[in-house]
């Protein structure tokens, strides 16, 4: 078995945004700064506090699975299998012709926050009006978070290490930190991760209005999510997916595949504070960007790139500047941030790898993501955080930050691939 010092690198990607239904057409739209957020289409908002969302336009499950399979699948699990696939092709991994014994060394790790929000609720509704009987045989399979990697195994043959980690807005993260020690360790060769969510429902707006977490701006929804900005006033609500394909630099090297970054460490940490708020000294934020450094073997002064967590709610944007500031100290004001969140919405199990996905191509394309809709100082936000258009800049060094409700805190970082 390999030693811990294993490379892993990036093969592959896939992603279903709010700004577009693959990597590069949501590449695009970030650099012309656009939003996601508008009205919401899927249901009738009347009775509803947020009346718009960051939705996912055009996608069409039947261009993934077939059309009966399609039909069956909550909206996380098509989005889950469009975006393996863009990752897997996008890789050049030959998984038709793979040997037994290859394919027990490729595995799974994809998650989802919640998992499948509007098949429960739609069978909670032909439950109440047609009784028990009346219940899908496929209700609970398709309805359980953990089948998107099991149908994606199924789907590519890849029969190595499968499941799924659920940490709410963490997900993404935790499920691409898992899938770089398992190569890391040598457990497994390759490992496709990531992760997906589809809440832009009634049961996922209404329970997050309940809480007060969602943005009430109904007269400007693309100007709705504006992490840092003063008069930001809660999160706006996303949908989609993003997938990675993880390999250690043998097995990529081996088979001449093109090689996006390198992902260099993980850390992780508890706040131990409150089930929804953020500790407000950023506490669990600085831990796990702390053990991050130390497991990459970083120094705060090496990291050119910081994509934030910020999620555009009055506690959340602040704690973590101060985790910030905790870490990196005077380099902090020097390095750039930004929250991709202000243009596609919170994707919540999903987040995280969309955002990896941002974060590895400013590393790529030495050009970093804006924090779009800033309007008004707030002076407890006062990094450098690229507001309102990209910048270019060279970036050998980037993190993600993704925190999820239950104080769940994870950063994972990415360096320019060099032989």
């Amino acid at each position: 078995m390999s030693t811990p010092s294993r490379r892993v690198v990036v093969t592959g990607m896939g992603a279903i945004t709010p700004l577009g239904l693959s990597v590069d057409t949501f590449w695009e739209a970030m650099m012309r700064s656009e939003s996601g957020a508008a009205s919401i289409t899927s249901f009738d908002t009347e009775a509803f506090d947020t009346k718009f969302a960051c939705e996912v336009h055009g996608f069409d499950a039947n261009d993934y699975v077939d059309r009966k399979m399609a039909r069956r699948l909550d909206p996380y699990a098509q989005f889950a299998m469009g975006v393996a696939q863009q990752a897997v092709l996008d890789s050049g991994l030959d998984y038709e012709n793979l040997t037994d014994e290859q394919r027990g060394r490729i595995g799974v790790t994809f998650g989802s926050g919640i998992g499948g929000m509007q098949l429960f609720h739609d069978q909670v509704t032909v439950h109440n009006e047609h009784g028990p009987r009346r219940l899908s045989p496929f209700f609970i399979p398709l309805f359980i978070p953990d089948m998107a990697p099991g149908l994606i195994s199924m789907e590519y043959g890849f029969r190595g290490p499968n499941y799924c980690v659920i940490s709410a807005c963490a997900t993404g993260n935790n499920n691409i930190g898992d899938a770089f020690m398992l190569i890391q360790r040598g457990t497994a060769d390759a490992m496709l991760c990531g992760g997906s969510e589809a809440c832009v429902a009634e049961l996922g707006i209404g329970g997050f209005n309940a809480l007060r977490a969602l943005s009430t701006r109904n007269d400007e929804p693309a100007k709705a999510s504006r992490p840092f900005d003063k008069d930001r006033d809660g999160f706006v609500l996303g949908e989609g997916g993003g997938a990675l394909m993880l390999e250690s630099l043998e097995h990529a090297q081996a088979r001449g595949a093109k090689i996006y970054a390198e992902i260099i460490g993980i850390g992780m940490s508890a706040d131990a504070h409150h089930m929804t708020a953020p500790h407000p000294d950023g506490t669990g934020a600085s831990l796990a960007m702390n053990n991050l450094l130390q497991d990459a073997s970083l120094k705060p002064e090496e990291v050119d790139y910081l994509n934030m967590h910020g999620t555009s709610t009055p506690l959340g944007d602040v704690a973590e500047t101060i985790a910030v500031k905790n870490v990196f100290g005077d380099h902090a004001y020097k390095m750039n941030l930004s929250s991709t969140k202000s243009m596609i919405g919170h994707l919540l199990g999903a987040a995280g790898a969309v955002e990896a996905i941002a974060t590895i191509l400013a590393v790529r394309n030495n050009r970093v993501p804006p924090t779009i809709n800033f309007e008004t100082p707030d002076p407890d936000c006062d990094l450098n955080y690229t507001f309102n258009e990209p910048e270019d800049r060279t970036v050998d060094v980037a993190i993600s930050n993704a925190f999820g409700f239950g104080g769940h805190n994870t950063s994972v970082a990415f360096r320019k691939f060099t032989a």
